[in-house]
């Protein structure tokens, strides 16, 4: 499998994980028992853990390591951030509105990991 379609698996794996926090995120605010299937405690782990594979293959393939490139080491604080606040988001226990504001944030974190991967700035919104 060349670089190419390794980064092709990592977009693919991005847009659906994203899409599936997405989705968890809203059934949350729902209180929906959707929440309670198998395939939505098992599938974004499997996802998760191919667009971490395939992000380290690239990283190694193409010698641009995260703090030798302050667009990449940006992408990893970040996707630190979201993950900190996705677990929050969705770990029942916590009052629902700060369930709901760390949804927020943790979609706020993704977007601006996407636009640094489009743009390889740190700072894309300026």
């Amino acid at each position: 499998m060349g670089y190419l379609a390794v980064k092709h698996l990592h977009m693919s794996c991005a847009a659906l994980s994203i899409f599936l926090f997405m989705l968890r995120g809203i059934w949350m605010l729902r209180d929906s028992p959707q929440l309670g299937q198998r395939w939505v405690k098992s599938v974004p782990h499997i996802v998760d853990s191919v667009l971490l594979a395939s992000a380290i293959t690239m990283v190694v393939w193409s010698g641009q390591y995260p703090f030798a490139q302050p667009w990449l080491g940006a992408k990893v604080v970040a996707l630190v951030l979201y993950i900190v606040l996705g677990v929050v988001a969705l770990k029942p226990g916590r009052p629902k509105a700060v369930r709901a504001a760390a949804f927020g944030a943790a979609m706020l974190t993704v977007a601006y990991i996407v636009e640094v991967a489009l743009t390889r700035q740190v700072v894309p919104f300026g």
